[in-house]
């Protein structure tokens, strides 16, 4: 493939992400940051937990995406009685003939949106590990492939945790992003007033599950160079050496900055990832990974701070190479 051939490829792909874009601002008014961080997920193949608190439209953001996207999409309201089936789905008694067919589960969609991850107990949560690395469930026993793209898109509560259970490391880990939310600005809640004050917008799907495959592969070929993946894990391993941090970031999460980094030059209309697509990615990407000494366990800013102090310390140099 030439250079070339490569841009123009980008420059559609651009403009196909700024369609989506569009179209969810119709629905969901306010920063475009978390859409933004949806994006780099999805041309990533990852998964994003979006956290904030009640009534700023976590899950309108969300459906409105999924709708954009243009394919299926299955809600699950998490709740402490959700057992792991009513996710996956379970094999039912067919009356009739005796036999037991699938009763698929609403993990069985392009786009699942996870509503309070945070309200279910860990065996349900843990539903969603394989699902989430594997792209696939087991059922009794049998692996069923789930459709691809597949993404999950999981909220939580950060405040009101009575009757909550914390999502396990491992579980965290399987996000690419953490997309954390606040309050909308007095401009665009304004604005956000005078959109629904009559009839509330639908979205429109301006993609294809095709068409979000080609963006997905446009982006798995943006070019790195070898310096850009030694600055990622160079900022990994600070985190890991911190006197502040007990387990630092993993290999998972510095594949998982790269992977990133990748879907955020696409966005900016580049065919090749750059240090500042790795910074700008870094604490949305990392963060939400650390686990913190016990007296700083629970302190988003103060993981968030250990990224800063990563980024301000850790430099990129690109390296000389021996002609």
């Amino acid at each position: 493939m030439t250079h070339a051939l490569q841009i123009n490829e980008i420059e559609a792909a651009r403009e196909r992400l700024g369609e989506v874009r569009r179209e969810v601002g119709r629905v969901f008014i306010g920063d475009a940051a978390p859409v933004d961080l949806m994006l780099v997920a999805l041309l990533s193949r990852g998964h994003v937990l979006l956290e904030g608190v009640p009534g700023i439209a976590k899950t309108t953001l969300v459906k409105a995406f999924g709708t954009a996207l243009g394919c299926t999409i299955r809600r699950i309201q998490f709740t402490p009685d959700l057992l792991p089936a009513d996710i996956t789905g379970t094999y039912v008694l067919n009356p009739r003939d005796g036999t037991f067919a699938l009763r698929s589960g609403p993990i069985f969609a392009n786009v699942v949106l996870a509503d309070e991850i945070n309200r279910a107990p860990a065996k349900t949560q843990s539903a969603l590990l394989e699902a989430m690395q594997e792209r696939q469930v087991t059922i009794e026993g049998d692996r069923y492939e789930l459709p691809n793209p597949f993404l999950v898109l999981a909220t939580q509560n950060p405040v009101d945790l009575e009757g909550t259970y914390a999502l396990p490391e491992a579980q965290i880990d399987r996000f690419l992003v953490r997309v954390r939310m606040g309050y909308p600005s007095h401009r665009d809640e304004v604005a956000m007033l005078r959109a629904h004050s009559v009839i509330a917008p639908e979205p429109n799907g301006v993609l294809s599950a095709n068409d979000v495959l080609q963006l997905q592969s446009i982006a798995a070929r943006v070019h790195v160079e070898e310096d850009i993946r030694e600055y990622a894990v160079a900022l990994a391993t600070y985190t890991r050496g911190h006197a502040k941090v007990v387990l630092g970031a993993s290999p998972r999460a510095t594949l998982s900055l790269v992977r990133a980094a990748k879907g955020h030059a696409v966005i900016a209309g580049r065919p090749y990832a750059t240090p500042d697509d790795i910074r700008a990615l870094a604490e949305p990407v990392i963060a939400h990974r650390l686990v913190l000494t016990p007296e700083l366990e629970g302190d988003a800013g103060a993981r968030a701070s250990v990224v800063d102090e990563a980024l301000a310390k850790v430099g990129y140099r690109r390296a000389v190479r021996p002609v």
